[in-house]
């Protein structure tokens, strides 16, 4: 009694839940648990795995390879996003921090090789020991390409990124005998040569950062708050007998002469300059830009944007001088077109980009109707240049929107090409092409056997070849909020025409359907361009470039001068003078691209 009368215990504030177990409500456990971040759960829910590891390297590796993912696989990718879009919260997820990584190295444990390589090399005929057949004993020639520009007959120029990659040619007597090495050898090293970059990094440029894009695989964040902010242009009827085209009953391709296409860059639009005095937004750029930053860890080509960040407002531009307009053609391929000496001319990678532009352009233009009602207009097209005569915009709905991404307002300028009635109602559409330029090139698989009937194995050979022009694609939709995503197969009449074409079938898609079928996140395309935001806004003001490494998986941030790029844009008169010289003396020259020249392009 007399312990008991001493030590008295009081003030336990023990909460006592007379309802059911745990904790009650209170002002105490609301402040414990303040910084606690909360995700709710139903024991209900069937969310997989209670700790799964092997999914997510599964996903990444298949996003990065472009392949397809079975119906089981994508039904559990999509419930995740669903849960992750139910609980509101992405406090779980991975953030990229380039400060930690930068205290990190690797190490590499690989085993060295022995310096000595013919300690234990076979005899034989084949071993390149013979006379020539090696690079040690015959002659061995270097083939250098002309590099430069490679001029239409229109006067628009797109930059030769491989025209000046040499390729190894062998030389001398004794070729036969070691033949089988050295075919296979030769080819070998042509397909490991060096890329080039897209522009070349100046001595005054300093490097802010770097960051690999397979950490960008791991980004996630809930989709953005969306706000329509203006109209402008029109768009035409699709044209719905596409859909029964065949290879019996396949239909030219048309070449389109009186529109004209706009692509003009971010700084230069005069819609999203009104907006950015009127501070709607953080970040201003155009659906190509988001698009190739969503499509980024797919990418195998060399990029770059222009970064311009004015008193906090960032601007993300293309330059005026580039190839960022130009389609890739088998760009994730294992074996892409590379300008080699085997390679035929009209299958170079700069001629092919130029072809598969051209033919997406008259393609997007030859599917629409030309009914009287076909046509729905907005406000006026903000490009078009009413004094030219004979020509008219083409057909393009520009739709300028608002994304709210957290703290982070991206204003985009975002475009579709058509529309359609399906059940009663209007749906709008964006429409590309696909085309086959040599299909024993390009996958082995000859589109005029399988699109008929195995129209999804065409499609498989082109998520492999074409994966990240294919996510672009998919990408636009969702940002312009397509309801419905057109994709044409076109191709040559013969594999060694590159001037005449045929559509051979059209196949639809709802932009989300695709995107989970080329295993293309939602949430992780939008955290990509959060955490890039971020990164940019978190900058003083000035300049900027995103470059993309040639022949590694990595991105870098350049801080450059406030005049760099500006002789480019004021171009130089006397190589104008030159270039029209040079037009002149070719006019009775065969142009490679004469014959899929389409419309004028306005930058």
């Amino acid at each position: 009694m007399e312990f008991a009368n001493n030590h008295q215990i009081t003030d336990l504030r023990i909460n006592f839940n007379s309802e059911g177990w745990g904790p009650t409500s209170g002002e105490r456990l609301a402040q414990l648990l303040e910084q606690v971040p909360y995700a709710h759960f139903d024991k209900k829910e069937k969310v997989g795995r209670t700790a799964d590891f092997v999914f997510q390297q599964f996903q990444q590796q298949s996003q990065s390879q472009g392949s397809f993912i079975s119906q089981k696989q994508m039904h559990y990718a999509r419930k995740r996003e669903e849960h992750l879009a139910a609980i509101g919260t992405t406090d779980f997820s991975y953030k990229h921090d380039a400060i930690e990584d930068s205290t990190f190295q690797l190490v590499d444990s690989t085993k060295l090789q022995s310096r000595n390589r013919r300690q234990n090399a076979p005899s034989g005929r084949f071993t390149g020991g013979g006379r020539g057949s090696g690079t040690s004993g015959g002659r061995v020639g270097m083939q250098t390409g002309r590099g430069g520009m490679l001029q239409q007959s229109d006067g628009f120029a797109a930059q030769g990124s491989l025209a000046k990659a040499g390729g190894i040619l062998a030389g001398g007597r004794g070729i036969s005998r070691g033949k089988h090495v050295l075919g296979r050898g030769f080819r070998k090293q042509d397909r490991k040569a060096d890329r080039l970059p897209s522009l070349v990094v100046g001595g005054e440029w300093d490097m802010i950062e770097e960051f690999d894009l397979v950490h960008l695989l791991k980004l996630v964040a809930n989709p953005p708050v969306i706000e329509d902010l203006a109209w402008h242009g029109h768009i035409d009827r699709y044209d719905d007998s596409y859909d029964k085209i065949s290879t019996r009953i396949a239909k030219g391709l048309r070449r389109i002469d009186n529109k004209v296409f706009y692509d003009v860059t971010t700084s230069e639009d005069p819609i999203l300059e009104r907006l950015a005095v009127e501070n709607v937004g953080d970040v201003y750029a155009t659906d190509s830009i988001i698009a190739q930053l969503m499509a980024a860890p797919r990418s195998v080509y060399s990029w770059d944007i222009v970064v311009e960040k004015v008193n906090g407002i960032i601007f993300l531009d293309k330059r005026e001088v580039s190839s960022f307009d130009y389609l890739t053609v088998s760009e994730t391929a294992h074996e892409p077109p590379q300008a080699t000496a085997d390679m035929d001319e009209i299958n170079h990678p700069d001629k092919l980009s130029m072809e598969a532009t051209m033919i997406n352009q008259n393609f997007t233009q030859q599917v629409l109707s030309d009914a009287e009602d076909s046509r729905k207009t907005y406000e006026v097209n903000p490009f078009f240049d009413e004094i030219e005569s004979g020509v008219e915009p083409a057909s393009a709905a520009y739709r300028y929107r608002k994304f709210t991404l957290g703290n982070v307002r991206l204003v985009a300028r975002c475009e579709l090409q058509s529309w359609i009635t399906k059940h009663g109602e209007d749906v709008l559409m964006t429409c590309h092409a696909l085309n086959e330029w040599d299909s024993k090139y390009s996958g082995g698989v000859n589109w005029r056997q399988k699109i008929d009937t195995q129209k999804g194995a065409v499609l498989a050979t082109e998520l492999k070849n074409n994966s990240c022009k294919l996510a672009k694609w998919t990408a636009q939709a969702l940002l312009a909020g397509a309801q419905q995503l057109k994709l044409g197969y076109v191709s040559r009449v013969t594999p060694t025409n590159p001037y005449e074409h045929v559509v051979l079938g059209t196949q639809s898609f709802k932009p989300k359907d695709l995107a989970q079928q080329i295993n293309l996140s939602i949430n992780n395309i939008w955290g990509i361009v959060k955490m890039i935001c971020e990164l940019l806004l978190s900058k003083a003001d000035g300049k900027y470039v995103l470059l993309k490494d040639p022949n590694k998986a990595i991105v870098r941030l350049y801080k450059v001068p406030l005049n760099t790029f500006e002789e480019e844009e004021e171009g130089n008169p006397a190589e104008d003078d030159e270039e029209n010289e040079d037009k002149d003396d070719s006019e009775n020259e065969i142009s490679p691209i004469a014959a899929v020249n389409g419309p004028e392009i306005v930058k």
